[in-house]
């Protein structure tokens, strides 16, 4: 008995190490840790215990769990910003931010995920659109989007579209147009097909507004593409 006591003391150190080295990969390992936990800003592991980012957690919308990568809500943060940054991810988690889509696909890679795109125009009218089943391929295959499996929360369906296209930003024009960059002419970045239905990374703008066409955070289906929406947020979580 003295032997045994003495390795369990030994090896509790260990053990203790081994258990804090099991570090969530998103805000539904978060939940399942603990699910009082509020919706707010958290730490999680998308790629390793040397890969921290902080995200926002949805934990109330449609049972919650929900990881946060794409959020516009004051126009604070520029969105027009080049491949390597939409690669690594910019902005704050405690208000508008992009994730990353090195982070993004790593998640993807591991879990089957589902999709939630939450929206509100300027007069306070608040809409979804939901996808059973959403994921990025490699940077090597370009980010290529693959989405599936739509549920109508009034928004309309502005995504499916998109399904198969490649990550284009103004410096890296992956999109299906043969005649311009969509990135460069409508002001974003984005799964561009030629050119889009859904521009959530545009200008921050106030509303309709058609003097230059297309260039908001527009969800064609529901405002059309000269209207910009005050607030959208693109949200991940494991399928049930």
């Amino acid at each position: 008995m003295k032997l045994v006591s003495v390795v369990l003391l030994l090896l509790a150190p260990l053990l203790t190490s081994c258990q804090q080295l099991i570090l969530p990969l998103d805000c539904s390992d978060i939940y399942s840790n603990d699910n009082s936990r509020p919706s707010g800003v958290y730490t999680i592991y998308p790629i390793g215990p040397t890969s921290a980012v902080q995200v926002y957690c949805d934990m109330d919308s449609e049972g919650g769990r929900w990881t946060v990568f794409q959020r516009r809500m004051d126009g604070t943060v520029n969105f027009y910003r080049g491949w390597d940054q939409y690669k690594t991810g910019f902005g704050i988690a405690a208000g508008e931010y992009w994730l990353g889509l090195e982070s993004l696909f790593y998640m993807t890679l591991r879990k089957k995920y589902e999709l939630l795109v939450d929206m509100e125009d300027f007069e306070g009218n608040k809409v979804f659109a939901r996808y059973s089943s959403f994921s990025i391929d490699a940077e090597s295959s370009g980010y290529t989007l693959n989405v599936s499996g739509f549920t109508d929360g009034g928004a309309g369906d502005s995504l499916t579209n998109h399904n198969g296209q490649k990550f284009s930003t103004f410096d890296k024009d992956q999109d299906s147009s043969t005649i311009t960059n969509c990135a460069r002419y409508y002001l974003g970045a984005f799964w561009y097909k030629s050119c889009y239905n859904a521009n959530p990374n545009g200008v921050y703008r106030w509303g309709a507004d058609s003097t230059i066409s297309g260039v908001g955070v527009s969800w064609h289906q529901w405002k059309g593409i000269n209207y910009s929406l005050k607030n959208i947020s693109m949200k991940i979580r494991p399928v049930q």
